[in-house]
């Protein structure tokens, strides 16, 4: 793990059993995003927004607590408290489902040769050197470009990504010079079932939306809408999350920086797939 000059986030050990409670309340099994929220609701981390919202080092689309827990599910795995069955879902394991959080030991999950037992020890150290969702230089660039791009042209993207989503009918309602855009479109669900979606886009490249954006953007939105979904290149404020999910208003939908990218690349749009060989220097060792 890299060391920090900053210590506003809880560091991976404060997280192993959070994260793994997290798991039982979601029934076993959840997404990533699905424990971040979780942990957001923990009362007894005291998480603040400063916490929630720091940087990680070195990073440009992950936040020092979504890197620490990434830290806590891996010595989880590892450990064999719990697996990811799909990308993004993970489930505790049948030799855990029925343990007491408070019951599991952080330092022995941590420790790293108990962990990897069944791991040659001479792999050891490689393995735990590696990094934790590990950024690519092309999800950096993308991320870069994303976040650098002409307000416009942000709009234009957006809209074709919403086209490339099911929506018909997208339109933009409202233009201005600050990265964002208020529109609407048509969502149809197999062709039969039609929902009314009023949308809005930030470029954003370092703050995150706030609970006042939210608020603003639920207000100005017509009440002939069915849905609401809110686009950014950056993150949410906790504030901002929690009145987005407020069950007792019109429904909002939040799409953050890394979920934009995720949707980039499920619709190929702006990017493509390269292959490339990894050299087997033991085997020419051998030889």
């Amino acid at each position: 793990m890299s060391n920090r000059s900053k210590k506003k986030s809880p560091i991976t050990r404060e997280l192993i059993i959070p994260t793994f409670e997290a798991l039982k309340e979601l029934g076993g099994s959840g997404t990533i995003a699905e424990i971040y929220d979780s942990i957001l609701n923990n009362k007894e981390l005291g998480l603040t927004e400063e916490m929630i919202v720091e940087p990680h080092l070195g990073s440009t689309r992950q936040t020092e607590l979504e890197y620490q827990l990434a830290w806590a599910r891996t010595y989880l795995k590892n450990y064999g408290v719990i697996t990811n069955t799909a990308r993004r879902v993970w489930m505790i394991t049948s030799n855990y489902s029925q343990v007491n959080p408070n019951s599991l030991n952080v330092k022995l999950i941590m420790d790293k040769k108990k962990a990897q037992s069944n791991v040659r020890n001479d792999k050891i150290e490689e393995i735990y050197e590696e990094k934790i969702d590990e950024e690519q230089p092309w999800i950096i660039k993308l991320d870069r470009i994303l976040k650098n791009m002409d307000p416009y042209a942000f709009e234009r993207l957006s809209m074709l990504l919403l086209r490339e989503m099911g929506f018909i009918d997208v339109k933009v309602t409202k233009k201005s010079g600050d990265g964002g855009i208020d529109g609407f479109g048509k969502l149809q669900i197999n062709g039969i079932i039609t929902f009314n979606v009023a949308f809005q886009c930030k470029r954003y490249n370092s703050y995150p939306v706030t609970v006042e954006e939210i608020r603003n953007f639920r207000g100005a939105s017509a009440a002939s809408m069915d849905r609401q979904l809110f686009i950014t290149t950056g993150t949410y404020s906790k504030p901002a999350i929690e009145e987005a999910k407020d069950s007792a208003k019109k429904p909002m939908d939040l799409i953050d920086g890394e979920e934009f990218i995720d949707m980039l690349l499920k619709y190929n749009i702006g990017v493509k797939e390269v292959k490339a060989y990894e050299v087997d220097e033991e085997f020419f060792q051998k030889i």
